[in-house]
């Protein structure tokens, strides 16, 4: 069975959670700065932000440097005024203010997943990503074609080996799982690995008519696909049809995140 992808993926559920935290401000505006509430609040946001954008991101970085206490001297009259209540009253302004600062993070955060999609907000993974992508390529180009033992009569028999392949890697994934509604068509990618928003689709070229009919699917495909994920991997199982692999790939592969790999049988 595939494996399950991390929570941080999952777009509807994280602007539900972000908007979840937005709304407990109301309830922590009314406690004061360092309260068991805001603390509370503080951590869980903390956590939510690291979970989504990761450490390294601007929202994550802009959130955890408001402080919610004031910094600077406090300058009056000592006969006048009550220092220590005018100290207060600074703090607990400036606490109001951050929770301000914090609201307007978190409705930025929420565009930034509405507009780019979770699978490209999250700052950090570049190494993770590019190693599972690696893995993927390796499997395709190296294991595929060694574990097809006898000429495939469908593309789902090529799924079937490739799931194999990833599951024994220890890749997180999908099957089948996602859809993807794109002028009025539906599309359903084969693999979806989520965490590091790449998707694997599997076509068998075993006819002269195929070669063409893939071409078309294939870029029909594109289209759909990158609208929510940022890296797109082609399968092509070729049962002796494609002479020219170049002519076949021209300008397919042209943006550096969409792959084309032709195993030949």
């Amino acid at each position: 069975m595939a494996n399950q992808s991390r929570p941080r993926k999952d777009q509807n559920g994280a602007i539900r959670a972000l908007k979840g935290s937005i709304n407990e401000i109301d309830s922590v505006r009314k406690t004061f700065r360092l309260s068991a509430e805001h603390v509370r609040w503080r951590t869980n946001t903390l956590l939510l932000l690291e979970d989504i954008f990761g450490k390294d991101s601007v929202i994550y970085r802009t959130f955890a440097s408001l402080d919610f206490k004031f910094v600077g001297n406090v300058v009056a009259d000592p006969y006048e005024v009550d220092i220590n209540k005018l100290f207060e009253q600074k703090m607990h302004g400036a606490f109001l203010s951050d929770l301000e600062s914090a609201q307007g993070i978190l409705q930025s955060a929420i565009d930034q997943i509405t507009q780019k999609g979770i699978q490209n907000v999250f700052a950090g993974d570049a190494v993770s990503e590019s190693s599972d992508i690696v893995k993927i390529l390796s499997l395709i180009d190296n294991s595929l074609r060694k574990v097809v033992r006898t000429v495939p009569k469908n593309e789902r028999e090529i799924q079937d080996v490739l799931e194999s392949l990833f599951v024994g890697a220890g890749l997180e994934f999908s099957r089948e799982k996602e859809n993807i509604l794109y002028s009025s068509k539906r599309y359903i990618p084969d693999f979806v690995f989520m965490r590091i928003g790449t998707i694997v689709e599997v076509k068998l070229c075993n006819r002269k008519e195929r070669e063409k009919e893939i071409i078309a699917e294939i870029n029909d495909d594109i289209l759909a696909y990158k609208t929510k994920y940022s890296n797109l991997i082609f399968v092509v199982y070729d049962i002796g049809v494609i002479k020219d692999v170049d002519q076949f790939k021209n300008g397919m592969e042209t943006p550096k995140d969409i792959l084309v790999r032709i195993v030949k049988h």
